[in-house]
């Protein structure tokens, strides 16, 4: 009797311990301090923090070999999809040869703050923020070549920022660059149609077709992960993998931080989609000053190259150039990552 009370009373303390453990850890993990890893080199930056930017708190990351090296500003797309969590395991050649600056946008990841009130957040204000930072990170490094790179979402906002404050950027590149949205979203929609018809899924079918008076209206997207089921989002990487072990696991994420990101897809994502669905980009910029380039993945039906090209071929800028990589879909600076480096080097 003594001995099963003592075996009892052992459990119940060893679970005691265990429960106590991982309350311990879940705790740790969503405050534990973050930061970018160190670069080797006298003349190198490797930061990671915030910069108050127009009155609102922004996470900068900047990492570079030498300090000295021309800017690249890359802006992220989603809406809200920040790229802070995951982007080093693509950049390490970048490097090399620029200076590499990622930031939280306002409302987005580590620059969402809770209890903020982002219900009249707008391109315009992104734009605002990104032309200051832009200056910032200019004096900062003491550089006056600074690149502007716009993904996805972030060529609407790059490229308004771009026409805006032409003498802020030596020039502007739109990776899976946003066009006509209805054109490229009956694109998306004829597309993820005919590879879901290919693979005999009838429910992933009728799920399309029941979107599809929304998207023949304008006010409608193809599902984002249908687009990424077959292939019109990434083909050579996974991109929600790569956000699930950076969150895991990379140190310039937390768990806080995790829902802060949550949070502000969540929160943000619906006002400025509808935003760009009612003012198409071509309407709003239709010439650049500065050289600028378009560089679609082939298989991209996020944002489509077709759409892409004709917006390049009305589009007018001192010097402008339409590159394709034949290999990747919406991310050809990932999925094709050499190649991206290699035409950033020779180009600059």
């Amino acid at each position: 009797m003594n001995k099963e009370r003592y075996m009892r009373k052992k459990i119940r303390k060893t679970l005691k311990y265990s429960i106590f453990s991982i309350m311990l850890m879940m705790i740790l993990a969503l405050i534990f301090p973050t930061w970018t890893p160190k670069i080797k080199g006298e003349n190198s930056i490797s930061m990671l923090g915030q910069v108050e930017i127009n009155g609102e708190g922004h996470e900068i990351m900047i990492r570079g070999i030498d300090r000295t090296n021309p800017i690249l500003i890359f802006v992220h797309g989603g809406p809200g999809c920040s790229e802070i969590p995951y982007v080093r395991k693509y950049k390490k050649e970048l490097e090399q040869y620029f200076t590499v600056v990622h930031y939280d946008q306002r409302g987005s990841g580590k620059s969402y703050h809770f209890f903020e009130d982002y219900s009249n957040l707008t391109t315009d204000v992104l734009v605002d923020d990104l032309i200051v930072l832009s200056d910032y990170v200019s004096k900062e490094l003491n550089q006056e070549k600074v690149i502007l790179i716009g993904h996805s979402f972030g060529t609407y906002i790059g490229m308004k920022a771009a026409a805006k404050a032409p003498a802020q950027f030596h020039a502007y590149i739109g990776i899976g660059q946003m066009a006509n949205t209805f054109q490229s979203e009956l694109e998306s929609l004829a597309y993820t149609l005919e590879q879901a018809k290919q693979a005999g899924n009838t429910e992933d079918v009728q799920k399309l077709e029941l979107v599809r008076d929304s998207i023949q209206q304008g006010t409608g997207l193809t599902p984002r992960m249908l687009l990424q089921k077959y292939g019109g989002a990434a083909r050579l990487i996974n991109e929600n993998r790569d956000y699930i072990t950076g969150f895991l696991f990379n140190p310039e994420y937390n768990g806080l931080d995790m829902i802060r990101f949550y949070s502000a897809v969540f929160g943000s994502q619906d006002i400025l989609v509808r935003e760009a669905l009612d003012q198409n980009l071509p309407d709003r910029v239709n010439h650049l000053e500065i050289p600028t380039y378009f560089v679609m993945g082939k298989y991209d039906y996020m944002t489509t190259a077709n759409a892409a090209r004709d917006y390049f071929d009305v589009f007018d800028a001192p010097i402008k150039d339409f590159v394709v990589f034949d290999e990747s879909a919406h991310y050809p600076q990932f999925e094709e990552k050499e190649k991206f480096v290699k035409w950033l080097n020779e180009l600059f």
